[in-house]
């Protein structure tokens, strides 16, 4: 039997997530009333269920004006869409590159650059992707009818970022000027985008005490700092995390264990130094990057291999799903769980619409007045039956009988008690009347000692 744990769940606060599963479908989850238990229920349901269509990379612009999303699915389409309905606005074919038809080469980095035009007028996006087999590119897409297929700039770029291995994770700083690869058999880089030029390198670690080398194997990274661009953790199949400092070494600064299973995901809190992992077996926990100190692991085990972990820009929650097939809602600060949702399909990424507002009145409806307020309240209360409470009269009624009762009863116990005094009394004055007449007979008795 499989290890189950018992939680109980607070509730999670109104937001939205986006999920992104294995079959190619999205699912909207929502939180909406925080006073009925705040639990996330299923809202929406984008696409129909199709194995080759299974979502790899997810790239979203989270702003209040003009939201987009990027999908990159197994089949080689690109697709951008508005988060909040579901509508597609481009779709863009990788099948007239070179070598992206075959599976081993699929789209595994994929980022939406957010420095453009938010005129509604512009309909046009540019897009950062990334192969496993190393080639990158950047390209501007222009919006056009679904009938057809989006067409691409010739202003496109295309570069190579290693010469053997698999990339396997991407990551695009918050300046959106640099670029982290790294993957199997390859070390991690960062690469200037506007310049498509190498600038770092990481140096794989030395042997250890035993002169066995780890393999290079990343599996994810994400920078620590939103201004910072120099520091970033990665996470190994061997179960390692490391901390890389461009400007100091090019090998780690830091590098710790966590379980024994690989680092499948990892993300970085806004406070700058607490980092959140992931790993193949379920297990999650929060690490003091600084340090490599353990700040505490997350209540509630995982069956599945965590896939996705989201820091929530702005409310202390964190969101993490796998192969188990759930989204979990975490408390940043406590680390327990609020709220899981069971979505049937295995789950591959999960976003954060930080721009979710709860309405708590509908738009169009007015709110009554204060005098059909009145009006309300009066028609309820005579239309209610209510049960009147005992007048104040009745009340000094009551207590006036229930004072008389007692005064009776205590009339009536001095009664006794004056009565039982006087047979007690006349007792007495009967017994000193005859010791007198004993004592007067005594006097005049004859002795019997002399007859």
């Amino acid at each position: 039997m499989p290890r189950t744990t018992t939680v109980e769940c607070p509730g999670c606060p109104p937001l939205r997530v986006l999920t992104f599963d294995t079959l190619g479908l999205i699912k909207v989850v929502e939180a909406r009333d925080k006073q009925q238990g705040g639990v996330p229920k299923i809202v929406e349901r984008w696409g129909e269920p199709d194995s080759s269509k299974s979502i790899l990379a997810v790239s979203m612009i989270d702003r209040k004006t003009q939201p987009l999303m990027a999908l990159a699915r197994k089949n080689g389409q690109v697709e951008v869409m508005s988060p909040i309905n579901g509508d597609l606005q481009a779709i863009v074919s990788n099948a007239n590159s070179t070598d992206l038809q075959s599976e081993e080469n699929n789209i595994v980095g994929l980022h939406l650059f957010a420095k453009q035009n938010l005129e509604v007028a512009s309909r046009s996006c540019t897009l950062l992707t990334c192969t496993s087999k190393g080639n990158a590119s950047i390209r501007s897409i222009e919006f056009t009818d679904l009938s057809t297929e989006s067409t691409c700039n010739d202003s496109s770029k295309s570069w190579n970022i290693c010469s053997g291995g698999n990339i396997l994770c991407c990551k695009v700083d918050t300046s959106e000027k640099f670029a982290l690869f790294g993957g199997k058999g390859v070390e991690v880089n960062i690469w200037d985008l506007d310049n498509c030029s190498k600038i770092w390198n990481a140096k794989s670690p030395p042997k250890n005490s035993l002169g066995i080398f780890t393999p290079t194997w990343f599996t994810s990274a994400t920078f620590l700092s939103k201004d910072d661009h120099k520091k970033f953790v990665a996470g190994t199949n061997s179960h390692q995390v490391r901390l890389y400092d461009i400007s100091a070494q090019r090998r780690p600064v830091l590098s710790f264990d966590f379980r024994e299973t690989p680092i499948k995901a990892l993300d970085a809190d806004i406070d700058g130094y607490s980092v959140y992992i992931g790993n193949g077996s379920g297990d999650m926990a929060s690490f003091d990057i600084r340090t490599g100190k353990l700040l505490g692991c997350f209540i509630g085990k995982c069956s599945g291999s965590i896939r996705s972990i989201v820091r929530h820009p702005e409310l202390p929650v964190i969101a993490s799903c796998g192969l188990d097939s759930y989204l979990r809602l975490w408390d940043t600060k406590t680390r327990q769980l609020l709220s899981s949702v069971f979505l049937k399909q295995p789950l591959m990424h999960a976003r954060f619409d930080s721009s979710f507002i709860v309405e708590e009145t509908p738009a169009g409806v007015s709110l009554p007045n204060k005098e059909q307020t009145t009006d309300i309240i009066s028609e309820e209360v005579e239309a209610s039956p209510l049960k009147r409470k005992k007048s104040s009269k009745n009340k000094e009624n009551i207590d006036g009988v229930e004072r008389k009762k007692k005064s009776k009863r205590s009339e009536e116990h001095k009664s006794k008690g004056k009565d039982g005094g006087d047979k007690i009394a006349s007792r007495d004055k009967g017994s000193k009347l005859r010791s007198k007449k004993k004592n007067k007979s005594s006097k005049f008795a004859i002795p019997d000692e002399g007859l």
